[in-house]
């Protein structure tokens, strides 16, 4: 349990640095679950706030059996703790979780977005864009306790490969966190 409230701070950390820096604005329409209240409303972008996740179980094994997949079970955590529309941690972009259309994007992401043959048809399921050059995958051909895949990297100019990445889920955010703390003490030190 310990290890779910530590994603949630870092997770919770990383959206409101979001927010603070005022990256939280979009030029579209933003679900009215997730509008800031505060925003300008002549303004043509509109803001969002990240909010107290709604997703409900039987929303989660509905995906899951689109999927044909289980999911992690600390992903499915993560799922029910937040919505988002940007997520940036290191150089992982997660697939943006708004409050009506998650299921959607996660979908999107899945099965429209680089051709299944190399990723979700060969059982990696992606849910973070990596820098511009790749997706984070679960590697679900690995038969693992509560379904905590192990993280593998794969790279589209390389589109039959996969590299490990991380053991599982909660591996992928610490290491997140602590190479994007790394990167601000850096840039403090220049």
């Amino acid at each position: 349990m310990q290890k779910l409230q530590t994603i949630k701070d870092i997770i919770d950390t990383h959206l409101m640095r979001i927010v603070n820096m005022g990256l939280n604005k979009l030029p579209v329409n933003v679900e009215s679950l997730m509008v800031d209240p505060n925003q300008d409303k002549n303004d043509e972008w509109q803001s969002w706030l990240p909010v107290e996740s709604t997703v409900v179980d039987e929303e989660v094994v509905e995906f899951e059996g689109r999927l044909g997949y289980k999911l992690p079970s600390a992903y499915v955590a993560f799922l029910k703790h937040k919505h988002f529309y940007e997520l940036h941690i290191s150089s992982a972009s997660f697939c943006a979780h708004p409050s009506d259309s998650w299921r959607a994007r996660l979908t999107e992401m899945v099965f429209d977005g680089y051709p299944r043959e190399f990723l979700i048809d060969k059982g990696y399921i992606p849910f973070a864009d990596w820098s511009d050059w790749g997706l984070l995958c679960f590697d679900a051909n690995k038969h693992v306790l509560d379904f905590n895949y192990p993280i593998v990297l794969w790279d589209h100019e390389r589109a039959n490969e996969v590299e490990p990445h991380a053991q599982d889920f909660f591996d992928l955010i610490f290491a997140l966190d602590k190479a994007e703390k790394e990167r601000e003490v850096e840039d403090d030190e220049s």
